[in-house]
């Protein structure tokens, strides 16, 4: 019985390592195939659109505008996030939609099927939803251990739209680290986006249309199912003792920061004009994806005289450096910000980083590491003093090639420069790395101390993700 589980699991094992690993290092995808990209002109305009957009940085901003547009939404919220953690925000999150769906609002939630952390102590809160009938929810891609292809194709979209009118997206998760000043664990630096139709006669030519195209698309994939499709007695019962908490936590929030949720913030007056606000996704599929974001961002800065790349991770890999003309690029002065070992809380993240730190940097003109309190998560590109990329997409292979994702490329000169002057500010707590792969000394820069703990895993784990960096 012993030799037959032994067999069993190793035989598994062989499967999960063929079948959710090495079958990755096939590419169907030619990257000089362009037939169906528009022409790079098309993401400029020389008038003013319908689109306008708000730059969301600080944190408790982040949160107010969450509730803002929950708050405010009259007829639907449609909802898609990589991941919500365990916490008071993801709390009052939930009990928040519940409210939304209790005045009539049609209310829409797709999660990613492994990291939605709604198992065990926390399946109440994924009972109180479907349990809601205004209220429909979704998971892409569920854990299916016999499909291991399946476990690498995940879900990193970070969107909230509001009655098909406003959209909140960007690097965001929900989570206490994102959003809470006095949050005790470590901050999560991120950024966000709000873009408001500003022409309702004028929706077919708002990317507001094709946000809410692409998001149906997510909602209505074959792989995107609905977790349970009747509640039973039990999970009756742990929906309404859920809900019941989930209400008295907001009712109890809302009485001591009723200010939160008598907003006076008018997010409309802060936004400013485009001429064009246009959205790049990564196509919805399994296995290795075409890596449109990759394509277009490659095919953008081009021409471009100074690029400014701002992402968690930068690991790239061969695969990725073919859809980057090097050539074109000769002359565009290129600056990269990312976390440093010190800052970064993602271990094979990191060492992935590291094992290519030193192509990174001779890439790049100036190549710099953060060392402030906690990390960077945001992901922006600026392109000269006009156009900017903003949305989910990280620097490595698993944004190009496994997981959905979205950008959205503004054509905005006053955009342009706030986001650059928000850039700036993380930059003024990085150091440069120098030509022989050390930091440049700055004064008014101290370099952040790497724990010798982490330091050893991650130095541990550069030897096996080497052979692994098309999954990173």
């Amino acid at each position: 019985m012993k030799k037959y589980i032994r067999r069993t699991i190793i035989i598994y094992l062989v499967y999960l390592l063929l079948t959710g690993v090495l079958i990755f290092l096939c590419f169907e995808n030619d990257p000089l195939l362009q037939a169906d990209n528009p022409g790079i002109e098309s993401y400029w305009s020389e008038t003013t659109g319908p689109d306008q957009v708000v730059l969301i940085d600080d944190r408790s901003d982040a949160w107010l505008s969450r509730l803002y547009l929950i708050e405010n939404a009259e007829e639907t919220l449609d909802i898609a996030y990589y991941t919500i953690y365990k916490g008071t925000s993801g709390e009052l999150f939930y009990a928040s939609l519940l409210e939304a769906a209790d005045r009539g609002v049609q209310v829409r939630i797709l999660l990613d099927g492994l990291f939605h952390n709604l198992n065990g102590p926390y399946s109440g809160i994924k009972y109180a939803l479907i349990n809601h009938p205004n209220i429909e929810f979704k998971f892409y891609e569920p854990l299916n251990l016999f499909k291991p292809w399946t476990l690498q194709n995940r879900l990193h979209d970070k969107y909230i739209i509001m009655d098909k009118e406003l959209v909140l997206m960007g690097g965001r998760n929900i989570g206490d680290g994102y959003y809470i000043d006095n949050y005790d664990g470590a901050r999560v630096y991120d950024r966000d986006i709000i873009i408001i139709n500003g022409d309702k006669d004028n929706f077919n030519n708002s990317v507001v249309k094709d946000i809410v195209a692409y998001y149906d698309l997510l909602w209505e994939y074959e792989f995107s199912s609905y977790p349970v499709k009747k509640l039973n007695s039990l999970q009756k019962k742990l929906a309404s003792k859920k809900e019941a908490y989930l209400r008295g936590q907001l009712a109890e929030f809302r009485d001591k920061n009723p200010a939160m949720f008598t907003q006076t913030t008018d997010w409309r007056s802060r936004a400013v004009s485009t001429n064009k606000i246009t959205l790049i996704s990564n196509s919805i599929s399994r296995l290795n994806k075409d890596p449109r974001i990759l394509r277009e961002a490659g095919r953008i800065i081009e021409d471009a005289e100074s690029v400014f790349i701002l992402s968690p991770y930068i690991i790239p890999t061969k695969q990725m450096l073919k859809y980057i003309d090097f050539e074109e690029l000769r002359d565009t002065e290129i600056c990269i910000l990312t976390n440093s070992l010190a800052s970064s809380p993602n271990y094979p993240g990191i060492a992935g980083q590291i094992n290519k730190r030193k192509q990174a940097v001779d890439f790049a003109t100036y190549f710099y590491e953060y060392q402030g309190d906690g990390s960077i998560h945001a992901k922006a590109i600026t392109i000269d003093d006009r156009s900017s990329l903003i949305g989910s997409f990280n620097i490595d292979a698993r944004s190009c090639f496994l997981s959905t994702e979205s950008m959205v490329f503004i054509d905005s000169k006053d955009f342009n420069q706030l986001l650059k002057n928000s850039i700036e500010d993380l930059k003024k707590e990085a150091l440069l790395v120098g030509e022989d792969y050390s930091y440049v000394k700055n004064p008014l820069v101290e370099e952040r101390e790497v724990p010798i703990f982490k330091g050893i895993i991650v130095g541990f784990l550069r030897f096996f993700v080497y052979f692994i960096d098309f999954l990173l």
